[in-house]
Formats: structure tokens, C-alpha cells, sequence
């Protein structure tokens, strides 16, 4: 596959036209809101406003991690925020995140309500509010964030980069998809020297950096992002598939890979979250319509 044409920058770029691909419809160069809506609140503590892509999950993974360790103060309402069809865009939600991207988390658990935005700050966020899931030694510590913000800071080439040339872009450009899947694989190699020698990613603790990183890295390794997993051949990554089978086995991975999730199998989704009790009715109605089945 081959460019079709040899394109030349204009000395100055306009957005004249939309630029293609799966979600044309909601890129733009400003920022901003487009439309008034306020966002639903519940009764507890955190409100959650996010949608089950790898960004969204690592929240409502840290949020079940949380209170499967007995931090009942984790309670939290999540609520779908649906980006094609531009949610993230209200007024409500901008007041939250400016930057207008999932998730995003309102605190209110304290005297006054903060907003945290960027999914690894609501990580570290929870992460020090409650005392869980970051080691309570210096180095320990900052080995765990030294891998959280490799996250951050890697995970754009995988999805902005490989998975938007590879998946959703309208026209296959072949030095963009080698460009970036050659950096999707040495991620991937990052990851398996590292994993080589440690049990979780930043030494023998779960963490964050865990929870960060395993939505990314762990779908990918197994198969679950992009469709690609045969094109970037990640059977071969040993350590980081034998890790991403630990995180997702994990009952609490389980619950936080279903909340504010609309695709996929209807048995895994969970549209909205305001109690534990919710995963036991999505039980319940799987168990009622296979017996009716």
C-alpha cells in the first residue's frame, strides 16, 4: 500500500473541510462547549462521567479495586457519557474537563467539590485519598508513577497514532501505519523486559500503574484493541500476556470493564453504575434470558 498522492503543506492550514475517518464528526480545532446540558448527579460521593474505552475502564477498575478492599467511602454513580454522539461537549461536562475528553470525575466527598480530569490524575487522586493500590515506599512509589506516566505519555502513539492509521483512518497510508506500529511493538517490548523480572508492572505490588497500563497494553496483547492483534503478532510478547491474564481475571477488572460500557457483548454491559447491586441485576437478567432462551 502506497500514498496516493504526494501531499504539500499550505504555508498556513484551515479548517475547511472535516478530515476523515470514524470520528470526523466530533473533531474540531477549538475547544469548548457546543451545547448547554448539566450533567445527572447521584447520591454518592464521586460522580463519574466516562465511557468504557482503555481511559474510562482504568477509572472504574480503580473504583471496584477500591471497594473490594473494603474502602466503602469508594462509592461511586457512574454515568455514560456518549462521545460520538458528542456528550463530552455540554456545558456540564466542560465545566469538569475543559480538555472535553473521558473521564471524568467529580470529588464531593470533601467541603467543597473538586474536579479531577485526565485519567491518571483521577488515579492518583484516589490513589492517595484512600491510601490503596500505590506502595507506601519512596522508591516503591515512584517506580509505580514512573509507569504511570509512561502510560500517559506512550499510550497516544498506540491509539492516536497505530490505531487511528490502522483502524479508522479513510485512507491506509503506509509509512504512517509502519511508522506507528514499529513504536506500538517497542512499547509492547518495553513492557516485556520489564514484566520479565516482576510480577505486576511496577515490581511484586498491584497498582495503579497496573490499572493504567493494562487497558491499554493487556487488550492489546490479547487481542481486543484495534483488531490487531495478528498484524502486530503479540502472542510473542509472553510476559505481557501472562500479565494481562492476571489483571483481567481479577473479580474487580470483571466488574470495571463493565460499567459505562454500550458495545460488545450485551451480557458485559453495564450502561450506568450507582450500586453493587446493579452488576448483581445484570446477573440476574443474563441468568433470566438464557432460562428463557
Amino acid at each position: 500500500m502506497t500514498d496516493q498522492t504526494e501531499y504539500t503543506p499550505p504555508k498556513i492550514w484551515t479548517w475547511d473541510k472535516e478530515s476523515g475517518g470514524r470520528f470526523a464528526n466530533i473533531n474540531r480545532p477549538v475547544a469548548g462547549p457546543t451545547h448547554d446540558k448539566e450533567l445527572p448527579v447521584g447520591k454518592h460521593p464521586f460522580q463519574l462521567y466516562s465511557l468504557a474505552t482503555p481511559n474510562g475502564v482504568k477509572v472504574t477498575v480503580m473504583f471496584e479495586e477500591l471497594l473490594a478492599a473494603g474502602h466503602k467511602n469508594a462509592e461511586y454513580d457512574a454515568w455514560l457519557i456518549n462521545i460520538s454522539s458528542g456528550d463530552q461537549f455540554g456545558s456540564g461536562f466542560v465545566a469538569i474537563n475543559p480538555n472535553s475528553k473521558i473521564p471524568a470525575l467529580l470529588d464531593r466527598s470533601g467541603p467543597k467539590p473538586v474536579r479531577v480530569f485526565e485519567s491518571g490524575s483521577i488515579l492518583l487522586h484516589l490513589a492517595e485519598k484512600f491510601g490503596a493500590f500505590l506502595p507506601k515506599d519512596p522508591a516503591k512509589r515512584t517506580e509505580a508513577l514512573n509507569w504511570l506516566f509512561w502510560q500517559m505519555g506512550s499510550a497516544p502513539y498506540l491509539g492516536g497514532g497505530f490505531g487511528h492509521f490502522y483502524a479508522y483512518a479513510p485512507i491506509k497510508i503506509e509509512y504512517a501505519i509502519n511508522r506507528f506500529a514499529m513504536e506500538a511493538k517497542r512499547q509492547l517490548d518495553v513492557l516485556e523486559r520489564q514484566l520479565a523480572d516482576h510480577e505486576w508492572i511496577a515490581g511484586d505490588e498491584y497498582s495503579i500503574a497496573d490499572m493504567a497500563i493494562a487497558p491499554w497494553y493487556g487488550a492489546l496483547a490479547k487481542g481486543e484493541v484495534y483488531s490487531a492483534g495478528e498484524f502486530l503478532q503479540v502472542q510473542e510478547y509472553k510476559q505481557v500476556n501472562r500479565w494481562a491474564d492476571a489483571f483481567f481475571a481479577r473479580p474487580a477488572v470483571k466488574r470495571g470493564r463493565m460499567v459505562n460500557r454500550p458495545f460488545g457483548n450485551p451480557a458485559g454491559q453495564l450502561l450506568e453504575r450507582h450500586d453493587a447491586s446493579d452488576f448483581e441485576t445484570k446477573t440476574m437478567d443474563k441468568l433470566q434470558a438464557k432460562a428463557g432462551a
